[in-house]
C-alpha cells in the first residue's frame, strides 16, 4: 500500500540562502527507500526564510526513517542553498521528526544525507546504514579540514590558506562580511576625512592633540580613559578589569632582578607599615612582561620602533585600591635602569606607566586575545569537524561554540599579523616579533590556566578587592559547568561510557597530539578516562570561546582609543634618566599621528558589539531536538539570566561599569 508522508523544509535566513536550482528528497527507512522526490516550483520555493512544505510518496510503509537524502542539480545557473532543517510526518502519527542540517548544497549534484536529531554516539547505532553514514561523514571532514603547521611553535591551525579556501559551511555570512569589510573602512574614512590618518612619522605637539581622533568614534568608558589615565588607581584597576586582566599576580617576597627597597617608598604609602610587613600580609602584586624580553621591535616607514620589558610592583592599599609603587622597564637592573618611582618626578612617573601599558597592548593583544582564546579554540574547531559526525552529542555541544572562528582566524593570519599585515604596519612587536612572542607563551601554556578556578588560585588573587573580572568568571564558569554537565550526562552515565567511546577518544587525541603538539607541559592527557574530566574540557571550550574572549576582546577600544593609555607603539628608547624626560621625549615616544588613528580605527573594528551576535546560550540553529537536552538548554538560560541581573546589580551607580561579562554582551563564539 503506498504511504505518503508530509516533508516539510526550511531554508536559511541570511542573504543569499535560497536557490532556485532543483532539489531533491528522498526518505531511508529501514524497510526501504521512497520515491526521489523534486520539491516543486524551482526559483519559487526555497526562498530566503522559507519553510515549504511536500509530499513524499513511497510504495510502502518506510518503517522507523533512518536518513533524508537531499540532492541539488543546477537549473539554469549553479546556485547554493542553506537548508536548515527537514521535518517528516510519518503517515498515523502526529508527531513529527525532525533531520538538522544547517548546512550549505553547493555545487550540481551534490547529495548531502541528514540523520535524524536525536544525538547518538557510535554505541547507539546499530544498523549497518548508521554505522557506513558516521563513517563516511568522518571520511568526508577528514579530506576537507585538514591541519597545517601555520609557523612553528604555536598550535596548529585549519589549512586554508585565506579565508577563500575555507568549506562554505564555516564562512561567513554574507551580512557578517559585508559588515566586516565596511566597519573598518568606515572607521579609516572618519578619520581620513579630518586628513589625520595621512600623517606618516608626524607626532602630536602635546597630549590634548589625541582628542582630535576622538569624534563618532567613542564610547563612556574611552571618554572615562581619557579624563583619569594619569591616576595611579585607574592604572592600577585595568590589571584588575582592563583588557589584559590575567597577568596579575600575588607575591610574599621580591623577585631577585627587581631590588626595590623599602626605603625607597614614599612614607605616605604605607604610614603605619612597610613593604615587607605588605609583602607578608599578601598585599603586593607584581606583573612581569619578560617574555618581552630580547624580542626583536619592528621597523616602520624605515623608522625603528622600541621595546621593553617591564616588571610592575602594586600595593592593595586599603583606601586607595591597587596602585603602582614601582617599574623597572627591562628585565636586568643596572645603572641605565633605574626603578621608577611615585615620588619621581612626574613626566618620567607618567613615561614610565606609559611603557607599562605599552607592553599591556602586546600582550593582550597577542597572547591573552589571540593565542589564548582564537587559536586555542581553533584546535577544537578542526579536531571536532575531523573526528565528531553531526549526530554526536558533542558535536551538537559544541559546534554553535565554534561559529565563524575559523574564517575570523584566517583573516587575523592574513590581515593582522602577516609580514605584511596591520601589526607590521602599526604595531611595535609587528614581523618577527610577533610569532617570537607568541612561541614563548606556547611554550608555557597549561590546560591548567585556561580553567579560571585554577587560574586565580594559582595567581593567589581569590581575595583581590574589586577584581569584577574574577568574580563574573566565577559566575559564569559555574552556569558553563552545570550546564555541561547536564548535557553530558544524558549521554554518558558512566566513566566507561567515556572510555569506550571510540570517536571521542581519537577527538581528544587530535586535540592533543595534533593541535596542540609541541607544548612540553600542557597537561592534557590525550585520552579521557573520566566523565568529570570530559565536563572540564567541554566547559574550558565553552567559557573559552564565550566568557574569556569577551573578557579581552570587548574591551579593547574602551582601553586604546585613548592612545596615551595603551600605546601599540613606542617610537623611541626606554628612559635611562629620570630627570631628562620631558613632554617633548614623551610625544616622539608615543604612536605618531598616522599610527594612533589606525589603532583607533582597529581597536573599533575589533571590539565594537557585532550586528549579527547570538548572544551565550541562545542556539538559534537547533542540533539537540530531545526534549531532555532541551530542558537542560532552557535551564541553562535561566542561569545566565541570573547572572545578568547579578552584574547589573553590582555595576549600579558605579562610575566605572565592568560589564564585558554580562551574558546578553557575550558572543556565543569568537566571530571577531
Amino acid at each position: 500500500m503506498q504511504m505518503e508522508y508530509k516533508v516539510t523544509v526550511a531554508t536559511g535566513t541570511s542573504e543569499y540562502s535560497g536557490t532556485n536550482n532543483y532539489v531533491y528528497v528522498t526518505l531511508v527507512g529501514e524497510r526501504g527507500e521512497s520515491e526521489r522526490t523534486v520539491l516543486d516550483n524551482p526559483g519559487l520555493d526555497l526562498c530566503r526564510g522559507a519553510v515549504d512544505d511536500y509530499t513524499v510518496r513511497s510504495p510502502a510503509d518506510l518503517g522507523p526513517l533512518i536518513l533524508v537524502r537531499l540532492e541539488k542539480q543546477k537549473y539554469w545557473v549553479e546556485d547554493n542553498w542553506f537548508c536548515r532543517y527537514v521535518k517528516v510526518s510519518l503517515p498515523g502519527e502526529r508527531l513529527s521528526y525532525t533531520f538538522p542540517c544547517y548546512r550549505w548544497l553547493v555545487g550540481d549534484g551534490v547529495v548531502v544525507e541528514l540523520r535524524e536529531g536525536a544525538a547518538k554516539k557510535l554505541s547507539d547505532d546499530t544498523l549497518p546504514e548508521e554505522l557506513s553514514h558516521r563513517k563516511a561523514e568522518l571520511q568526508e571532514r577528514q579530506k576537507t579540514y585538514r591541519w597545517l603547521a601555520w609557523a612553528p611553535g604555536i598550535p596548529k591551525c585549519i589549512d586554508s590558506k585565506t579565508e577563500a579556501d575555507l568549506p562554505q559551511d564555516v564562512r561567513f555570512d554574507n551580512e557578517k562580511r559585508s559588515d566586516f569589510v565596511g566597519s573598518l573602512h568606515y572607521a579609516l574614512l572618519e578619520l581620513s576625512l579630518k586628513k589625520l590618518a595621512i600623517k606618516f612619522g608626524k607626532s602630536w605637539n602635546d597630549l590634548d592633540d589625541f582628542k582630535r581622533i576622538f569624534w563618532k568614534l567613542r564610547s563612556p568608558i574611552a571618554e572615562y580613559t581619557m579624563e583619569h589615565w594619569k591616576e595611579d588607581w585607574f592604572f592600577g584597576y585595568q590589571f584588575l578589569n582592563g583588557s589584559n586582566p590575567r597577568m596579575i599576580k600575588r607575591i610574599d617576597r621580591l623577585p631577585p632582578n627587581f631590588p626595590v627597597c623599602g626605603d625607597m617608598l614614599q612614607p605616605s604609602l604605607m604610614p603605619t607599615t612597610n613593604l615587607k610587613m605588605e609583602l607578608k600580609k599578601g598585599n603586593i602584586f607584581l606583573v612581569d612582561y619578560a617574555l618581552m624580553d630580547g624580542i626583536p621591535a619592528n621597523v616602520i616607514s624605515d623608522q625603528q620602533q622600541h621595546i621593553a620589558a617591564p616588571l610592575c610592583l602594586l600595593y592593595e592599599h586599603p583606601d586607595k585600591g591597587l596602585i603602582p609603587i614601582a617599574i623597572q622597564l627591562e628585565q636586568k637592573p643596572d645603572k641605565d635602569t633605574p626603578i621608577f618611582l611615585p615620588s619621581d618626578p612626574p613626566l618620567a612617573w607618567l613615561l614610565a606607566k606609559m611603557w607599562v601599558r605599552h607592553a599591556e597592548f602586546q600582550f593582550f593583544q597577542l597572547l591573552s586575545h589571540l593565542l589564548r582564546t582564537h587559536l586555542v579554540v581553533e584546535v577544537i574547531c578542526v579536531a571536532t569537524m575531523r573526528q565528531l559526525p553531526a549526530v554526536h552529542p558533542l558535536y551538537k555541544l559544541l559546534t554553535p561554540h565554534l561559529r565563524y572562528t575559523l574564517e575570523i582566524n584566517c583573516r587575523g593570519r592574513t590581515q593582522l599579523i602577516s609580514p605584511d599585515g596591520i601589526f607590521k604596519k602599526v604595531v611595535s612587536t609587528g614581523g618577527d616579533g610577533v610569532l617570537l612572542l607568541a612561541q614563548r607563551e606556547y611554550k608555557v601554556l597549561t590546560y591548567r590556566s585556561l580553567q579560571p578556578k585554577f587560574d586565580f588560585l594559582d595567581r593567589g588573587v581569590t581575595k583581590l578587592r574589586g577584581y569584577f573580572y574574577r568574580d563574573h568568571s566565577m559566575m559564569l564558569w559555574g552556569v558553563i559547568q552545570n550546564f555541561v554537565s547536564g548535557i553530558v550526562s544524558l549521554y554518558y552515565q558512566s566513566d566507561s561510557d567515556v572510555e569506550q567511546d571510540t570517536e571521542l577518544q581519537a577527538w581528544i587525541n587530535n586535540v592533543v597530539t595534533e593541535g596542540f603538539v609541541g607544548v612540553p607541559d600542557f597537561g592534557l592527557a590525550s585520552e579521557l578516562k573520566r566523565k568529570e574530566e570530559l565536563i572540564t574540557l567541554i566547559s574550558v571550550v565553552i567559557f573559552t570561546s564565550t566568557a574569556q574572549h569577551a573578557a579581552t576582546n570587548n574591551g579593547q577600544f574602551d582601553w586604546c582609543a585613548w592612545v596615551p593609555n595603551t600605546p601599540c607603539t613606542m617610537r623611541q628608547p626606554p628612559p635611562t634618566d629620570k630627570d631628562a624626560v620631558t613632554m617633548g621625549l614623551i610625544m616622539d615616544s608615543l604612536p605618531d599621528i598616522s599610527q594612533s588613528c589606525i589603532q583607533m580605527a582597529i581597536t573599533w573594528h575589533l571590539g565594537r558589539a557585532q550586528p549579527d551576535a547570538i548572544p551565550m546560550g541562545q542556539y538559534v540553529e537547533h542540533y539537540f531536538t530531545e526534549p531532555a537536552a532541551l530542558k537542560v538548554i532552557d535551564k541553562f538560560r535561566k542561569e545566565l539570566k541570573d547572572v545578568e541581573e547579578q552584574i547589573k546589580a553590582q555595576n549600579e551607580g558605579l562610575d566605572l561599569q565592568y560589564l564585558y561579562l554580562c551574558p546578553s554582551n557575550v558572543e556565543n563564539s569568537i566571530t571577531i
